[in-house]
């Protein structure tokens, strides 16, 4: 059973560099992640396990405890009433009882010192688990600016400074063709409306004209 195993075989500065030299970083985190939370269900498990063998054999020794105490105490009792048979059986008693909670006792430190142990890893594991999501955040962050920077160059490679200016430039011209083209057909338009005019000022001056020579031919006479 490996528990623990990725927490004792690769330290987190070990994984974080393997990390960066990924194709693929996001990929490989996340499957680091999913390797870490099976490893962390498997040491749960494992904790639990210890623990209840811990209280086991607390439960054990604590009885072997109580039991030297009441073998005593009827021991005594048997002194007081004179059954040496009933003082000596509880005395016995008491002996057997007092072995089996020092085996007991040493049995539930020992369990109780492993389970300690492995609450402590547990705990790193969770702490490493919730560092390497953060981690996944960031490098989730670092790969979509990275990409849209890419997609922002890829757009920009065919606007180069020549480039731009050369568009300008050509902006320009077509702006001073168009102002040119404007005032050109302004000019027609008035040499147009000035012939018109005159044309119209012609024919007013020959009315006034026959009015005149009209008027004259009346009075010859």
């Amino acid at each position: 059973m490996s528990i623990f195993k990725r927490l004792r075989d690769l330290t987190m500065a070990n994984l974080y560099a393997l990390i960066e030299k990924a194709e693929d970083p996001i990929k490989m985190t996340d499957q680091y992640l999913r390797d870490m939370q099976d490893d962390l269900e498997e040491a749960e498990k494992a904790v639990a396990a210890q623990i209840a063998l811990e209280k086991k054999f607390k439960q054990l020794y604590e009885e072997q405890e109580a039991l030297v105490k009441k073998r005593e105490e009827q021991a005594h009792i048997a002194a007081q009433a004179k059954n040496i048979d009933l003082a000596r059986r509880a005395l016995e008693e008491k002996k057997a009882a007092e072995q089996k909670a020092t085996e007991y006792k040493a049995s539930y430190e020992q369990n109780k010192a492993a389970a300690e142990n492995l609450r402590e890893k547990l705990a790193e594991m969770r702490k490493q688990i919730t560092e390497l999501k953060n981690k996944r955040e960031t490098l989730v962050a670092r790969v979509n600016a990275a990409k849209a920077q890419k997609n922002i160059n890829k757009a920009m490679a065919g606007f180069g400074s020549d480039t731009a200016m050369a568009g300008l430039k050509r902006m320009e011209e077509k702006a001073l063709q168009l102002e040119a083209e404007a005032e050109a057909s302004g000019e027609v338009y008035k040499k147009e409306k000035s012939l018109d005019e005159e044309i119209a000022a012609l024919n007013k001056d020959q009315q006034i004209e026959d009015e005149l020579a009209a008027l004259l031919k009346k009075y010859e006479g």
